[in-house]
């Protein structure tokens, strides 16, 4: 129990850290924000090219203050401060900082092109393009996750570990941290949202990584959620800065490295529930759109779709939240009890 007992005050005081550096951040990046006008373009059409009519009338609102985006960068820097200094290892963290800091940088290029850029292009990166980078970011480092540290086994809870080879492995790695980048990304729609869903999913995780005795990745987790607390001090209603794709890509690559890191990429879509009904909201949306000329729902993802309906803002961000908590206890009751811990 002493030994428990050390490593919990160990992660503790990581995501005491993450919380003081960002805090520390936050003034210095608010200060430049705002000199230099780090503001967000709003998206006129969907990905398929048609108009946004209904989430622009939605959101009209917060369009007609002035606030920035790319506030990510604060977690990128605290985050990698921390664990460069005080919890950087070759089997543990290099990988989930790497993926971390790989998703920032795909973030980063799109929020760049979002703030500065002018003409169609403004909105950032297409669509194409960032799921190439971020792709390429997946296959690097679910190359080293399966030939460098030997990873070639998947855990199916309940049943066991299955040998299905390194390229597999690396094929999944590469799946997982595009997909929960992209999830992240799309859910990031509402002041809170995002980082709320993305904190209890970093904290589920955790549990599992400190059960395991993964304890520096644990550190990790921590040092994560450290980063949110100060996040969502900021970003609740109304919002001083938005995370961006810088935070929502890092945030999203680094849960899909996580994922991995703890044999637990099964576990992803139960933990990550709020996320993938945001993502399939989306993705029905777009394929009723083509294939029958019709929408499902009023605007997509869904938590667009409930601000259509009447809910509040608020309303729709916790019990997301509560929803997100509920999947985080289930996940990590399934770890237990499924051989992954």
């Amino acid at each position: 129990m002493e030994h428990i007992n050390d490593e919990v005050f160990y992660g503790l005081l990581l995501a005491l850290a993450g919380f003081s550096f960002s805090m520390l951040f936050t003034p210095i990046y608010t200060h430049f924000a705002y000199k230099y006008k780090f503001w967000k373009k709003q998206k006129q059409t969907t990905v398929d090219g048609q108009a946004l009519p209904v989430m622009t009338k939605l959101h009209a609102h917060k369009f007609k203050r002035v606030f920035p985006t790319m506030a990510g960068l604060i977690g990128v820097l605290a985050v990698t401060i921390v664990t460069w200094i005080f919890n950087l290892d070759r089997g543990q963290t290099w990988l989930p900082l790497a993926g971390f800091l790989g998703g920032a940088a795909v973030g980063i290029i799109d929020d760049t092109i979002n703030i500065f850029g002018s003409g169609q292009g403004a909105a950032g990166l297409r669509g194409p393009v960032k799921f190439f980078l971020i792709s390429a970011v997946g296959l690097a480092l679910g190359w080293f996750f399966a030939y460098k540290l030997g990873w070639t086994t998947i855990l199916v809870p309940f049943v066991g570990n299955f040998e299905i080879g390194a390229f597999i492995v690396m094929l999944i790695f590469a799946f997982a941290v595009v997909a929960t980048s992209n999830a992240v990304n799309i859910t990031d729609g509402l002041d809170g949202l995002s980082g709320g869903l993305a904190m209890l999913a970093y904290a589920a995780f955790g549990v599992i990584a400190l059960f395991q005795g993964n304890i520096m990745l644990f550190g990790f987790c921590l040092t994560v959620i450290g980063w949110l607390l100060s996040y969502i001090w900021f970003n609740v209603p109304p919002a001083r800065f938005m995370m961006g794709d810088t935070g929502s890509f890092a945030l999203g690559a680094g849960l899909g490295v996580v994922a991995m890191m703890t044999n637990s990429f099964l576990l992803l879509p139960i933990i990550g529930l709020p996320f993938v009904i945001e993502t399939s909201s989306s993705l029905i949306q777009l394929a009723s759109k083509k294939f029958f000329h019709r929408k499902i729902f009023i605007s997509a993802p869904l938590h667009h779709h409930l601000e259509a309906k009447g809910w509040g803002e608020a309303k729709i961000v916790m019990r997301f939240w509560i929803i997100a908590g509920v999947c985080a206890i289930v996940g990590v009751f399934i770890a237990a009890t499924g051989g992954a811990i």
